[in-house]
């Protein structure tokens, strides 16, 4: 896409930004491609150092730190480096989460320190980047907070049972920030992905499986996670001004149909998957 520079001027935080190929790190791109100024946090400090400087050596003002979101300390430092770096904080993109594909499954098989874990790097977290973060966008005058839920958020599956339970408290605290500081000129969305083509999962789902995620999707396809990156730019700018208390599915209308429907459509075409 062409440079709009609709950013220009404003600070930016992303957490889960280290990994290359993934929704964080991609946001981040198209935040600083945008004009944002950029702070990618991560809990790796090279890993998110490394993505950092790619992004760097195009050009774009971008720093990088390392933090553990679901230490209160860590956040707080992460806030007053942003602030130090570039002056003011005008948006952050809740992105870092915790998932497993061996260990969130089942209920009656779930470890409770995994599900504890979950919970303090996706709501804990989540809910500290808001609680430190808020403060210094009210100091600008407002600013606006997108957070990353998830597509497992809208049915029950079998797996990701403690992933899913997480987002579903961060959507519920989406709207309650909304509502809580929406008068101070801060405004509080959600994103919520479909199946996304990020880097992590081209190794590690399954081929029968990732078909079964493409199947559901309306439009035949996975997301790239730029595309993820692109909503929230758009959240971040003033274009979204009067958007507040959201979720917005990013999903290929995977969540928009009635789950017998693929079925129904291949009955339709002869028995063959439609394409």
């Amino acid at each position: 896409m062409a440079l709009t520079g609709e950013l220009e001027g404003k600070v930016a935080i992303v957490t889960g930004a280290g990994l290359p190929g993934n929704i964080g790190s991609e946001t981040a791109a198209v935040l600083a491609r945008e004009g944002a100024k950029v702070v990618l946090a991560d809990v790796d400090h090279e890993t998110v150092r490394r993505t950092t400087d790619a992004l760097a050596a195009k050009g774009h003002d971008v720093a990088c730190f390392a933090a553990d979101i679901s230490s209160e300390q860590a956040v707080k430092d992460l806030i007053a480096f942003t602030i130090d770096t570039f002056g003011r904080l005008d948006a952050i993109d809740n992105n870092a989460a915790r998932t497993s594909a061996d260990q969130d499954l089942l209920v009656g098989d779930m470890d409770v320190d995994w599900w504890d874990e979950t919970f303090a790097v996706n709501t804990r977290g989540t809910m500290l980047m808001c609680k430190h973060a808020i403060p210094a966008m009210i100091r600008n005058g407002g600013g606006s907070i997108i957070n990353i839920s998830s597509g497992t958020v809208v049915g029950g599956n079998f797996f990701s049972t403690a992933y899913a339970s997480s987002k579903g408290a961060v959507e519920t605290l989406t709207r309650y920030i909304a509502t809580q500081y929406g008068s101070q000129g801060i405004r509080c969305n959600a994103v919520s992905p479909g199946p996304v083509l990020t880097s992590s999962l081209k190794k590690g789902l399954p081929d029968d499986l990732r078909e079964i995620f493409r199947r559901h999707t309306l439009i035949g396809k996975y997301a790239a996670p730029a595309e993820i990156g692109e909503v929230v730019s758009f959240l971040a700018s003033d274009r979204s001004s009067f958007v507040t208390g959201q979720v917005i599915q990013v999903d290929g209308g995977i969540a928009s149909h009635l789950s017998t429907s693929v079925e129904i459509a291949e009955l339709m075409a002869g028995g063959t998957v439609p394409q």
